[in-house]
This record gives structure tokens, sequence and C-alpha cells, in this order.
């Protein structure tokens, strides 16, 4: 894997991020405590911010959802995230959401694209040499480095 100051590069899908604050112990958890330890470098676009503070917003999530690790979230994106500007996206997943973060993917060259998008992001595997995996998967690549 290629790596950015000594580590592994990931763009973590928007449903990954969100469900690491919705379920914890899971794979999209483990990660996201992983990146708190450093363990990689996350990359985000300020698109994907953006459609993050919009999800974090909705009103069917905040019964679910801890308002304070929702906020810390978010600032721990800002003093720790790689942040991205990307000016275009990509073509390639029918939802145009997913082409911004395969578009963040690419242009910082990721190792990996964590995503729980089965019907779509996953069906692609790989797009410009960035792979795309589930959290399990990029748990288990990890441990492998």
């Amino acid at each position: 894997m290629r790596r950015w100051l000594g580590r592994v590069k990931l763009v973590l899908d928007t449903n990954v991020l969100v469900s690491a604050l919705l379920t914890k112990g899971t794979p999209p958890d483990q990660l996201y405590q992983a990146w708190k330890l450093r363990r990689f470098e996350l990359i985000i676009s300020t698109c994907q911010i953006a459609e993050l503070r919009r999800v974090l917003g909705y009103e069917k999530l905040q019964p679910y959802l801890n308002g304070f690790e929702a906020s810390l979230l978010l600032e721990n994106i800002d003093s720790m995230a790689r942040i991205v500007e990307v000016a275009a996206p990509r073509l390639e997943s029918p939802d145009p959401d997913d082409n911004w973060i395969l578009a963040s993917a690419v242009l910082a060259q990721a190792d990996l694209l964590v995503t729980g998008d089965k019907n779509d992001l996953l069906q692609l595997k790989q797009v410009e040499g960035v792979t795309i995996v589930n959290a399990r998967h990029a748990l288990e690549r990890l441990a492998g480095v």
C-alpha cells in the first residue's frame, strides 16, 4: 500500500463515519478508533464534510446520535484529517455523492476507499488504483501493515 508520511491513506465513506457513531464496537467504529490513534491518514473532501454535516443533522438519526460525539468527530476531522479540494466528481457510480468521494480518493491516491455501499461503490472494486472495500476488509488490511 502507498503511504503518506509513513501512514496508509484511507477515505471513509460518509456511511462508515455515521455508522461509527451509531454502533460501538463494530468495524466502522474500530476504524474510527484506529484513526483517532493515528494508525492511518484519513482523507476527506470539503464536499464530503458538507455531506457528513447534512447527514448528521437528519431528524431520523437524532434519537440514536450522541450530539457530543458527532461534534467531536467533526472537530477531529478539522484538526486531524487531510482535507482535499475536489474540482469535479468522477462518473463511475450512479450515486452523485459517491462520485465526489471517489474523486477525493483518486486525487489523494488513497490506498483504500472504505464503504458500506454494497449496491454502488463496492461493486466497482477499484478505480484508478484505489481499492474499494468494506470496513471489515479495511481492518484486515490495516492489521497486515
